[in-house]
């Protein structure tokens, strides 16, 4: 198979934080437009085909890199979706071939970061998928009884009280930023944060030791994507405005200068099919940004059917009018 170089483009520097279905759609945005894109993504991924290849392989949990890959990828769809492809039988049920191919990357390359970066070549990405640290951690969180929940998989499906708030959240052991993304943030003129999961896919990235120094010291707009629905085990009862306290309670005050909500509201038979998961709409009261640095800017970026989700191509337009 002909190995095709990453492509590299003359314009501003956009780094994505995040993980998972969020980062996937901010970068399948912005990759049509003339960026250079970096995607700092979790490593505290512990569950489903990602738990099987820590404990088997002792590798890093590719669970958030495969995303991140595929939706910079500029190979044509099959090879990419390949990626993505998940065995529902068999020795393999359950696993992604994206994350086996980049298990198996590893164990011959003998790094996780080679694995990525060559995994990049082959599907040919525009840009770069960076760990967030290069140790291996698990996620805790404490909830609002007291109760603590180990790995983010827990906290991801959760089998507590999942209407209990988070109050906080670490990783052990501690662990150091990836200094491959510190260096992207300083040299960053718009970071973007989310939207996803806030406590098993953002947060983490901000709880590795100098990644949120970073973010606060760069000179980059900083704009946080607020999510459309919530998540039950995780952000139950939100408001827009609970987001963005949560987000700012790890980023740092006044760190973010941009704040993106959705205005169109899903119709009731959209939201309706969200009702098994006990997720709710997120709304928006404008008077409880009153006063604060951070500029709210509500548009319509919801996909106009399917899931409830932020539409790539709207979501990416405002981005780039921040630049």
């Amino acid at each position: 198979m002909k190995i095709k170089p990453i492509q590299q483009v003359q314009g501003k520097n956009v780094v994505v934080i995040g993980g998972g279905t969020g980062t996937y759609t901010v970068l399948s945005g912005l990759k049509k437009h003339p960026l250079n894109l970096t995607a700092i993504v979790s490593m505290a991924d512990d569950g489903g085909s990602t738990k099987i290849l820590r404990e088997e392989f002792g590798i890093l949990p590719p669970g958030s890199v495969r995303p991140a890959l595929v939706a910079l990828s500029q190979e044509e769809r099959p090879l990419a979706e390949l990626f993505n492809f998940r065995f529902a039988n068999g020795s393999f049920n359950g696993h992604n071939f994206g994350n086996l191919f980049i298990t198996a990357l590893t164990k011959q390359l003998g790094s996780f970061e080679e694995a990525i970066e060559m995994a990049g070549k082959i599907l040919g990405i525009k840009g770069s998928v960076i760990p967030s640290t290069l140790q291996d951690v698990r996620l805790f969180a404490e909830l609002e009884n007291g109760e603590i929940i180990r790995g983010e998989a827990n906290i991801d499906v959760p089998s507590h009280d999942g209407s209990l708030r988070i109050q906080k959240a670490w990783l052990e052991p501690e662990a150091k930023a990836n200094p491959k993304a510190v260096d992207a943030l300083k040299k960053a003129d718009l970071i973007v944060i989310g939207p996803g999961d806030i406590f098993s896919s953002i947060v983490p990235n901000f709880l590795t030791e100098g990644l949120a120094d970073a973010v606060r010291k760069s000179k980059a707009k900083k704009v946080y994507v607020c999510n459309i629905m919530t998540k039950f085990g995780e952000t139950k009862g939100f408001g827009a405005l609970d987001f963005f306290q949560t987000m700012e309670q790890y980023v740092g005050s006044n760190a973010i200068d941009f704040f993106l909500v959705n205005s169109a509201k899903p119709s009731q038979g959209r939201i309706k099919k969200y009702e098994k998961e006990k997720a709710e709409f997120v709304g928006l009261i404008p008077e409880h940004f009153k006063g604060k640095q951070t500029k709210v800017i509500v548009k319509n970026l919801m996909r106009p059917k399917g899931f409830i989700r932020h539409d790539p191509d709207k979501l990416a337009n405002v981005i780039i009018s921040l630049l």
